[in-house]
């Protein structure tokens, strides 16, 4: 069948209706094997269209394998989670191993041979994850989320959340089961890997962290825990002896940044960090989300975005310190919310429920602690604003200067 074929066919199905859910292809194919392959038909050539057909379309031996291997396990598990009685723990790793082990096979890459030799190892099916990602499809990674939440497998979400397997079809369901099993730390990772992420996914996430139940304590202190190891972690580098210059500078400006981020901080406004910290979440988003929140969740984050205004007010050295996860393995570095998000978030908080703001009494001591911090602020953007005219005029001459 022609390719022509196969979309023509696909199309009419389509218009009556027939078209499957799942498509037989499950892999995204690779176009370098097969347009090679493609021709120009000789009537073509002749017949002076502007657009020639062409033969030779065809699915690599290798991609049909791996389709094949595809669409097998992809019906097994959907089967499976029809009835949850029959998917556990050992029968659904055994299965999802069997089937990297041999996608493994016919693409030539080497997995973890230790641990493939444990039918359902959790360790070789998350460092295969790694290794295939690319040949894992979105239906087969929607089945695999699935799976995970069902039978409570977190460590194997979290591997198929880092590497943006799951996509924006499951994700408000996700968000929502993850709430109710109060995991506070796959939460934080789907805000920071998962792009695109809607208002109705970021709003359950933010009343999560505003509110948290109280059973969910153990899991958001988990949270905090790691942002505590981090900026030990920062701390040990820069007062290391031996370490390279420029690394020392990097260390120290890191430590600064997620000492802020550690301290004063309760547990809950540390998973906050992520949502502010996020680099795929913008204001047009945010400001559709707050507007959703309630009179106390408008309070408490507001309370929580004063906090990092005076913090950076007291330590103005403290900055993005981008490099600090490349250079020191220090990738918290990445989720400090900066000085610009901070003011960009109250902006819009106190824009969308201003009229509730100005009516409510308990606001008005946290609006004086605000206008202090801000004026403060201003009146040192205003000191630098001349010095900073002069710098741009001096680069302006120094550049002109060399042209000439």
């Amino acid at each position: 069948m022609t390719l022509l074929n196969s979309i023509t066919r696909a199309a009419a199905a389509a218009d009556i209706g027939e078209l499957s859910a799942a498509p037989n292809t499950l892999i995204i194919l690779n176009p370098n094997r097969i347009f090679p392959n493609l021709k120009p038909d000789s009537e073509s050539l002749t017949s002076g269209q502007p657009l020639l057909r062409v033969s030779g379309w065809s699915i690599s031996p290798t991609d049909s394998d791996i389709i094949g291997c595809t669409s097998k396990f992809s019906k097994s598990i959907r089967k499976k989670l029809k009835k949850h009685k029959t998917l556990d723990h050992a029968g659904f790793l055994q299965l999802l191993n069997t089937f990297l082990r041999n996608v493994g096979e016919k693409l030539s890459v080497p997995l973890d041979s230790e641990a493939s030799n444990l039918p359902n190892s959790a360790s070789f099916a998350q460092s295969s994850i790694e290794k295939l990602r690319c040949f894992i499809s979105q239906d087969v990674a929607g089945l695999l989320t699935e799976a995970c939440v069902v039978l409570e497998l977190w460590e194997l979400l979290e591997t198929l959340i880092v590497f943006e397997l799951v996509g924006p079809l499951y994700l408000t369901n996700l968000m929502e089961k993850l709430v109710d099993r109060n995991r506070a730390k796959i939460l934080c990772l789907c805000v920071k890997h998962i792009a695109d992420l809607r208002p109705a996914e970021i709003l359950i996430v933010l009343r999560f962290f505003l509110s948290p139940p109280s059973d969910a304590y153990n899991e958001i202190l988990e949270v905090k825990k790691e942002w505590e190891k981090q900026a030990v972690l920062a701390i040990g580098k820069a007062t290391k002896k031996g370490v390279p210059k420029q690394a020392a500078i990097l260390a120290k400006e890191a430590s600064i940044l997620l000492m802020l981020a550690h301290d004063d901080f309760s547990a809950s406004e540390s998973c906050l960090h992520y949502v502010f910290g996020a680099s795929n979440i913008d204001g047009l988003v945010l400001s559709s989300v707050f507007s959703s929140l309630s009179g106390r969740e408008v309070l408490t984050l507001i309370r929580y975005l004063v906090k990092w205004l005076k913090k950076y007010e007291r330590f103005p050295e403290a900055g993005p310190c981008l490099q600090a996860n490349s250079v020191l393995s220090l990738s918290a570095c990445e989720d400090v919310p900066s000085f610009e998000s901070i003011v960009g978030a109250l902006s819009l908080v106190l824009d969308e429920h201003f009229s509730y703001l100005v009516l409510n009494t308990e606001f008005y001591n946290e609006l004086k602690g605000v206008q202090e911090v801000v004026n403060d602020l201003a009146a040192e953007a205003d000191a630098s604003s001349p010095l900073d005219c002069l710098v741009n005029h001096l680069k302006y001459q120094f550049s002109k200067n060399e042209s000439q």
